[in-house]
């Protein structure tokens, strides 16, 4: 059995010593993750709680990841605001709440994290647990733009190309498309592709639309999928065949 790990321990350890074992993984580094947490390291509970969430290293268990993500959260750790958000809004481990994911949410963007800024922009396009408020949302997507946020870049590029509250703009939105590809959003790459091909730029768009599958969900891909198959364009349209687009 793993030994115990001492507070004085933890209150000595180097910061890089830390990223060195939770980078290799094991039972050593879940024993140190697990020591940290509960002596009270904020950073050392959402960690836990994400990986008890996704069973990274251990086994998955959502109701216990939102007791760390709450412990967290009580210690002003934003990305574990944020997370409580998600549990909440998805039913992860407790029941889904949209009003209380709203709050998470709220906590997380006013603490300035760009995922909360962005999450709550989304509720407030849906009208999900808070009243519809498509001009707030858009200055929230502004926000995390302007802190590098990928997704909420291509969510601007939507704005411009389709004239949401505010006249279409087919080069801004085409420009914020190529940034968000950039950055590694996988619809800003989709959109970005479907530009250039539009565009006649057949080799460039098809090159973008091979990165999809590495970070894009299977119920995008499943979407994709269909559109690559309606192509009038053979290189595009023989994608779909390929394994990366099956999974």
């Amino acid at each position: 059995m793993q030994a115990a790990v001492s507070v004085a321990q933890l209150r000595t350890m180097p910061a890089t010593d830390w990223s060195a074992m939770l980078a290799e993984g094991g039972a050593e580094a879940l024993a140190w993750l697990e020591a940290a947490a509960r002596h009270g390291v904020s950073r050392a509970q959402a960690i836990l709680a994400q990986r008890l969430l996704t069973g990274e290293g251990v086994a998955a268990d959502p109701p216990q990841a939102v007791h760390w993500f709450r412990q967290a959260a009580a210690r002003d750790d934003a990305e574990a605001i944020n997370m409580l958000g998600r549990c909440l809004e998805n039913g992860w481990g407790v029941a889904a709440d949209a009003q209380l994911a709203v709050y998470w949410y709220r906590q997380a963007a006013v603490a300035g994290l760009d995922w909360g800024m962005y999450n709550l922009a989304n509720l407030l396009m849906s009208g999900k647990g808070i009243a519809g408020d498509r001009p707030a949302a858009l200055a929230l997507y502004r926000q995390a733009a302007a802190l590098g946020h990928a997704k909420s870049v291509n969510i601007l590029g939507r704005f411009h190309e389709e004239g949401w509250d505010m006249p279409v703009d087919p080069a801004q939105a085409a420009l914020l498309y190529c940034q968000a590809a950039i950055g590694g959003d996988f619809r800003g790459q989709f959109n970005h592709a479907r530009l250039l091909l539009e565009r006649g730029k057949v080799v460039q768009a098809v090159a973008w639309l091979r990165r999809i599958p590495a970070t894009a969900t299977p119920a995008f891909l499943a979407n994709l999928r269909g559109w690559l198959q309606a192509s009038g364009t053979p290189q595009v349209a023989a994608l779909a065949a390929l394994p990366p687009f099956q999974s």
